[in-house]
């Protein structure tokens, strides 16, 4: 497998010529580099996920983490979320975030978010500049700091910490880097300290927010403990924040290269929904979900034995020529895009719908506000984050 490694600079840049030659040289197979197998198939990827004999706990990989300096004074469990856990953990916790996190509650959020992307592209600069900055990275930041009730003044520090935690414990295959964990506890403690005040405003003072919905979510006389509420609002942040930019900056990425097909969804904006889900298959906001082995698994033909750490690239899968037809080229006409960049089965993200609503207020806009755009000359630059793929900067100039 020397020929095709799953660590290093061209992976950032594009992964996907790497993961075509992994799955016709074996689409499961372990990494005797990473110490882990990789599945890159779409069948394999999706078996393996809906197979509850591999376990998503990663509280042991976690708690190796928090060994490094700076962590010591932390609470474990406030790092261990609910989609790191198993049923009936998950179950219980994913229940109670649900009641937080309704479908209303998001639905309701369309007007503000067309606000909020107006007064973005109104805010765009006369000559070329940096969408990621102008538009990507702001609007999700704004959004779930109002959904959870964090102040406008604090924004920028909320996006701070969550950068510098999301950098450090996104599950690259890299070994852990010292000065990302010692950015990541400073960033936790701090955060942690400023949601005690918080927390302890909402037990005071109920308002109309997510923050005040955690406190006090309630399901068969079950409710959130403090921990639980930490290590929620901790991973809907990071989830909020950075996933939903790299989805618009990784889509509007793929409609700069292919001009002819940007042309297509100016001409003819009904494809938008199309569009959104060709976006979040041809290059998703996270790459791979990990998983744990309880048992020898049987995956694919490939015994994987009790204990092994898998790796289920969900980008791979999306390119798997089996499920769908010219996987690397970005179409708008695809029947049935059945991508899985938000996983599958009980573990099917929390903010799927918000990611998507966000998407498409920012792409609507585009079109109905922005006759053009182009990309600039300067090169786009990617985020040293293998799983968590985005765009640190994408210079375009706009016409209106």
């Amino acid at each position: 497998m020397a020929e095709a490694k799953l660590i290093g600079p061209e992976l950032i840049a594009d992964p996907y010529p790497t993961y075509s030659r992994l799955r016709r040289l074996n689409p499961v197979f372990r990494d005797p580099e990473i110490g882990a197998w990789i599945v890159t198939s779409y069948d394999g990827v999706l078996a393996g996920l809906r197979d509850s004999r591999f376990s998503s706990d990663r509280f042991a990989q976690t708690l190796q983490l928090l060994k490094f300096p700076g962590f010591a004074h932390l609470a474990p469990a406030r790092v261990h979320s609910f989609i790191d856990r198993d049923p009936p953990d998950h179950t219980r916790l994913r229940g109670l975030v649900n009641k937080a996190f309704t479908p209303n509650r998001i639905a309701a959020l369309e007007a503000r978010i067309q606000t909020l992307v107006d007064q973005l592209i109104e805010a765009f600069p006369r000559d070329h500049f940096d969408m990621i900055a102008a538009l990507a990275e702001p609007l999700p930041l704004i959004v779930i700091a109002e959904l959870l009730g964090v102040p406008a003044t604090d924004r920028e520090k909320i996006k701070h910490w969550s950068d510098a935690i999301a950098n450090a414990f996104s599950g690259s295959f890299a070994i852990p880097d010292v000065a990302l964990l010692s950015r990541a506890a400073v960033a936790l403690t701090e955060l942690f300290d400023y949601l005690a005040i918080q927390i302890e405003q909402r037990r005071r003072d109920p308002r109309d927010d997510l923050l005040t919905a955690l406190v006090r979510a309630e399901e068969n006389q079950s409710r959130l403990s403090e921990d639980e509420i930490y290590s929620t609002i901790l991973i809907l942040l990071i989830a909020g924040n950075e996933t939903t930019t790299n989805l618009i900056g990784n889509g509007l990425y793929a409609l700069l290269r292919h001009p002819e097909v940007q042309q297509d969804l100016w001409t003819n904006p009904s494809l938008l929904p199309q569009a959104i889900e060709e976006m979040l298959r041809y290059d998703p906001p996270v790459q791979m979900i990990t998983r744990t082995a309880r048992g020898d698994i049987e995956l694919m033909g490939t015994l994987i034995p009790d204990g092994e750490k898998v790796f289920f690239i969900l980008g791979a899968a999306n390119r798997d020529a089996a499920h769908f037809p010219e996987p690397d080229a970005f179409l708008l006409t695809r029947d049935q895009c059945k991508h899985i960049s938000f996983g599958v089965g009980t573990h099917y993200c929390l903010g799927a719908t918000l990611a998507r609503l966000q998407g498409t207020v920012v792409f609507r806009s585009l079109i109905q506000r922005c006759s053009q755009v182009q990309l600039a000359d300067e090169p786009p630059v990617y985020r040293e984050n293998f799983n968590l793929r985005g765009l640190k900067s994408l210079k375009v100039t706009v016409q209106a």
